[in-house]
């Protein structure tokens, strides 16, 4: 028989109980990275989207700094001198939290191995997103991070700088310039989300784009030669490519420009677990004489993070491209049938039934005959086929003899509850579309319905089809 492919439809009916529920849309979009310590985005700069509910990320990151000698500056921020090098590793650490789909909040603490030379820099973030596309397309942003400023235990005002450790340069006032404001920084941020290029040979992947405006770090001390070469007065902007290297791992390629620096980097998620390595202000070539400025030279960098989710499947929270459409039915040709030698002349008469059409567990319909006695008449000769058992019969599995099936057990998809409803019905095939399969039985739904889906079908024996409905615990009180 024919074999019919069919992959998952698009999405769908939202339930009444989401705010309660916070179903999530990890399936739709892209999973984003880790930034380095400000939760889910690129490098250093912010997306427009935001953690699943209840997806906890934890992030360790560090960046190695070698520096032969150290610009000093005076009192309007001129250099005067080099004082001495610079050679370790400053290194940060954040959390996030996803919240109901729209909000993501977190904590950050910078300069873990700075803490004598004015102490750690505390700090909260959180991004709401006021638009999300329901797989690709534009979503939009709107965040802020707060960082507090050092304090080397005098009375000058100092500010955090953008890459995260405590310096004594990077003050509050200068002579004859403008107040440097870096401890609140607010953005708003747009991303595209496309899926990428169909080509045979080419893995699954997606593509995102972000540009952005923000105040405090993303602007803040572009006066200062030591600390900015050239700057964006606030406009940030990055690229991704998330490309599927297994089922539950996409590793990401990914540029930013963070108002400043110009960053590269790759970041691998396997299950939840991330690492990532980064080539930080790529776009400082060395002046005369060497480096002299922490801000103004490249940088490798490292990060490690995981992400939780104990309301998903397993505790780790596992990454996903977006939701692919679903191809046009492939009719695959029938394999040639075996050789039959004919020894009668004359053929006998056929059965007489009534033509039918039933729709396979592949999602393909046959045309058979129903005799009046009730018998399946299938072949052209319209052999009843309890006859040809069990060595024929119709493609596709069934859920008849299932233990789960005739316990009237549940079935789970997509994180949600579907209980059996109703009677069995009988439906056509070009009413239906695949999407998805428990326990080896295949699942189909409407074709015009939306996720999350409301009723699911599964097949029980040729041509006929059982209800499973969402939320009957509930309405029951169970």
């Amino acid at each position: 028989m024919n074999t019919v492919v069919k992959r998952a439809g698009k999405p769908a009916v939202m339930m009444f109980a989401w705010l309660a529920l916070a179903p999530a849309a990890w399936a739709q979009t892209t999973t984003m990275p880790s930034t380095l310590r400000y939760g889910s985005g690129l490098m250093d700069i912010p997306v427009a989207s935001v953690l699943p509910h209840l997806t906890i990320t934890g992030t360790y990151s560090g960046f190695f700094m070698s520096l032969d000698r150290r610009v000093e500056i005076d009192g309007s921020g001129s250099p005067i001198g080099f004082g001495s090098g610079v050679d370790k590793f400053y290194s940060d650490a954040s959390v996030a939290v996803g919240l109901m789909d729209r909000v993501e909040v977190g904590a950050t603490v910078q300069s873990l191995n700075d803490a004598n030379a004015g102490g750690n820099m505390w700090g909260v973030f959180g991004r709401v997103q006021l638009l999300r596309p329901t797989n690709q397309g534009l979503s939009l942003a709107v965040g802020g991070r707060y960082v507090t400023a050092p304090d080397f235990g005098d009375a000058t005002s100092y500010q955090p700088p953008r890459l995260g450790f405590p310096d004594n340069r990077f003050r509050e006032r200068y002579t004859g310039m403008d107040d440097v404001s870096t401890e609140l920084s607010l953005y708003g941020v747009a991303t595209a989300h496309i899926r990428g290029f169909e080509q045979e040979g080419l893995p699954e992947h997606d593509l995102t784009f972000t540009l952005g405006y923000g105040t405090g770090m993303f602007r803040g001390g572009d006066d200062l030669s030591f600390y900015s070469f050239a700057d964006s007065e606030g406009w940030f902007f990055g690229s991704a490519v998330h490309v599927e290297v297994g089922r539950d791992a996409v590793l990401t390629f990914m540029g930013e420009y963070n108002g400043f620096d110009v960053n590269v980097g790759a970041q691998l998620d396997v299950k939840g677990i991330r690492v990532g390595a980064q080539y930080l202000a790529a776009n400082y070539a060395e002046p005369s004489g060497g480096y002299y400025s922490e801000y103004r030279k490249p940088k490798f960098g490292v990060m490690a993070s995981v992400a939780l989710n104990p309301n998903r499947e397993g505790l780790l929270s596992k990454p996903h491209l977006m939701e692919r459409p679903a191809p046009d039915t492939v009719m695959l040709p029938a394999p040639p049938p075996d050789t039959v030698y004919v020894t009668r002349e004359v053929a006998p008469p056929l059965p007489e039934g009534t033509p039918a059409s039933i729709c396979l567990a592949t999602g393909e319909s046959v045309q058979v005959h129903i005799s009046a006695q009730g018998d399946t008449l299938v072949g052209p000769t319209r052999v009843p086929i309890r006859s040809l058992r069990p060595g024929v019969d119709f493609a596709g599995q069934y859920a008849a003899g299932k233990a789960w099936f005739t316990g009237d057990e549940a079935i789970t998809f997509e994180n949600r509850r579907y209980d059996k409803s109703g009677e069995e019905v009988r439906l056509e095939c070009g009413q239906i579309m695949r999407v998805g399969e428990h326990m080896g039985v295949p699942l189909y739904v409407m074709r015009n319905a939306e996720r999350p889906f409301e009723m699911l079908y599964v097949p029980v024996r040729p041509g006929v089809w059982q209800g499973y409905q969402a939320g009957l615990r509930r309405t029951r009180g169970e």
